[in-house]
């Protein structure tokens, strides 16, 4: 919820041209728990007064993982 609202903001300040928020209840299954680790663990929550918007890279175990997430719930 709050990196929606810095993706908000970004906008607003213009970082980004625009931001699409889906409202989604995906239930915390392993591959959930798994990115959640590993955006704790490599990432800080930008403070409200950033000045730049910096897109999270994701390794390729990462973005696979995220696929996986998408088609359990079928969003991709």
């Amino acid at each position: 919820m709050v990196q929606n609202g810095r993706a908000e903001l970004a906008v607003q300040r213009g970082f980004i041209k625009s931001v699409r928020i889906l409202q989604l209840n995906i239930p915390r299954s392993s591959s959930v728990i798994e990115y959640e680790k590993y955006i704790n663990e490599h990432f800080e929550m930008p403070a409200e007064d950033f000045d730049h918007f910096e897109e999270w890279g994701k390794t390729e175990k990462i973005k696979q993982t995220l696929d996986q997430i998408l088609r359990e719930n079928h969003i991709a």
